[in-house]
């Protein structure tokens, strides 16, 4: 049997190096692998190029490796919630390459596929495409970086003719994602938004680690109900249901309305 569990999130993490790149799950700070991100703290490993939806807030989530300095990159679509962030990337610390969040998503899901490039109509006719969008800021605010221009053709003839733009995937050393329940062989079922870019890291990582809420044995999860196989998982780390969960914005209704 292919028995994939790991005792411990530290010994799921030890072989992270410096300078590795790393496709993180979560949506905002849902579904965030915060026991994987917190061992890769303690251990000290730095350089990071990092992708992922976001980069959680300051104090939590792939917040608290950007807050220790050890995030040399990060490639994302939305970075909105971290003053830090802001904060790194204006005075040159940390560089950024900004993606449209559908296309981050495919370029994700195209690398864990094997597919090496494919073409969107998103970003046609603006930076992402033209190329100029600031990467990294020099200490007095010029631009150090900025992005390359994208091929774009036309596909389509008459007035169906559209313009696109090429994106090449995405592949990382190591993925790091969190999942409700998890069985030995690495198959993940995911809860509600935490299932959003969850799978999708899990797929790009050449090497995937999976913090699980439940690990249960191989033929307990039902086939059909697998969100992602486990021929996409190498490592399984058990961290129970009692993890924090933070939410980003706290919203509530006036009494009354």
């Amino acid at each position: 049997m292919i028995d994939k569990h790991w005792p411990s999130a530290a010994e799921a993490v030890a072989d992270i190096p410096d300078g590795a790149s790393l496709a993180v799950g979560g949506f905002g700070l849902s579904g965030n692998p915060i026991a994987l991100i917190e061992a890769l703290l303690a251990q000290g490993t730095t350089d990071l190029s990092v992708v992922s939806n976001n980069c959680g807030v300051d104090d939590w989530g792939l917040g608290i490796l950007l807050g220790a300095h050890r995030i040399r990159k990060m490639t994302s679509s939305y970075v909105g919630e971290n003053k830090e962030f802001e904060r790194q990337f204006l005075t040159g610390e940390l560089e950024l390459e900004l993606t449209p969040q559908g296309t981050l998503a495919e370029k994700l899901r195209a690398g864990g596929s094997g597919i090496a490039a494919f073409f969107t109509q998103t970003g046609v006719g603006t930076q992402v495409a033209e190329g100029g969008l600031p990467r990294r800021y020099a200490p007095d605010g010029t631009i150090a970086v900025a992005s390359p221009a994208k091929d774009v053709r036309t596909f389509g003839e008459g007035d169906d003719a559209r313009e696109y733009v090429l994106e090449e995937a995405i592949t990382t050393d190591f993925a790091l994602v969190h999942a409700a329940v998890g069985d030995r062989h690495g198959n993940l079922v995911f809860t509600k938004a935490a299932r959003n870019f969850n799978p999708l890291a899990a797929m790009a990582g050449r090497i995937c680690i999976a913090q699980v809420e439940h690990l249960v044995e191989p033929g307990e999860l039902d086939p059909d109900g697998v969100h992602l196989p486990g021929v996409y998982v190498h490592r399984v780390v058990e961290v129970g249901p009692d993890l924090p969960k933070r939410i980003e914005r706290r919203t509530v209704a006036t009494e009354g309305v």
